[in-house]
């Protein structure tokens, strides 16, 4: 099956740029897990979940569809990266406690996916995935991002970026959800940081690509005096977890 790469050519940014997520969120996979022995975290991007979970697993297999995001990925001992599609990861029957997708099961051929992640798991092994909701600054910076979001950039996200915006409630998902906790990412950024973050979406990548004009130029006049340049504001996500054991 043909891979839609959202993310390739701001893969750099990417890197530094998106949040980070809650130790509290991987103590409890590992926790849920029938053993600590394996791992698979399909569409890694950059690694950033596959560092944490690499703290709970002997061994973290973490695959992208994008080999310019594999190359960027950050490397640790127990991580083995590899180019491979969440459809089709080329790991062998049966070999994952714990399989994993972090902000991207948005974008996956979800029957191909989950008929993939059942002939990988292990018996009673767990499938999670998540995304997290928009970013929660301060009433009035909200608002403008809404605008941003949803209005200026509304014909430039992919297909799967409407799952996100439903908090996952919407995504496929075949099997009785485990009740989970709730989780949040939270950073304490300037306003220059948050902006980095923006300009990893793909929304903002494919409006730059097809205008030439950044779209910034729109946001920055509404954030100026809402947001000093070195003022350092905290910013939360809630996560969206979605969980299930399979193969019992």
């Amino acid at each position: 099956m043909s891979f839609q790469d959202h993310f390739s050519r701001q893969s750099e940014i990417y890197l530094k740029a998106r949040p980070t997520y809650p130790d509290g969120l991987f103590e409890y996979l590992a926790g849920i897990a029938p053993a600590r022995q394996v791992c698979w975290d399909c569409a890694t991007g950059n690694g950033q979940a596959a560092v944490s979970l690499a703290h709970y697993f002997q061994k973290v297999i973490a695959t992208d569809g994008s080999e310019k995001q594999i190359q960027n990925a950050i490397a640790g001992h127990n991580i083995e990266y590899k180019v491979a599609t969440a459809e089709e990861s080329g790991l062998p029957d049966h070999s994952a406690d714990l399989i994993t997708a972090a902000t991207a099961a948005h974008w996956f051929n979800h029957d191909k996916f989950y008929k993939e992640a059942l002939r990988v798991s292990k018996a009673n092994g767990i499938l999670a995935v998540w995304t997290y909701s928009e970013a929660i600054i301060a009433h009035d910076i909200d608002k403008i991002m809404t605008w941003f979001m949803y209005d200026l950039l509304y014909d430039y996200w992919p297909d799967g970026r409407w799952y996100v915006r439903n908090q996952y409630e919407t995504l496929p998902f075949p099997f009785k959800a485990l009740e989970t906790p709730n989780f949040f990412c939270r950073m304490n950024w300037t306003k220059a940081q948050f902006l980095d973050y923006v300009k990893s979406w793909s929304s903002y990548n494919n409006y730059l690509a097809k205008h030439n004009t950044d779209p910034l130029e729109f946001l920055l006049p509404k954030l100026a005096s809402l947001w000093n340049d070195n003022e350092v504001k905290p910013v939360v996500w809630k996560l969206h977890l979605k969980c299930a054991r399979l193969n019992n």
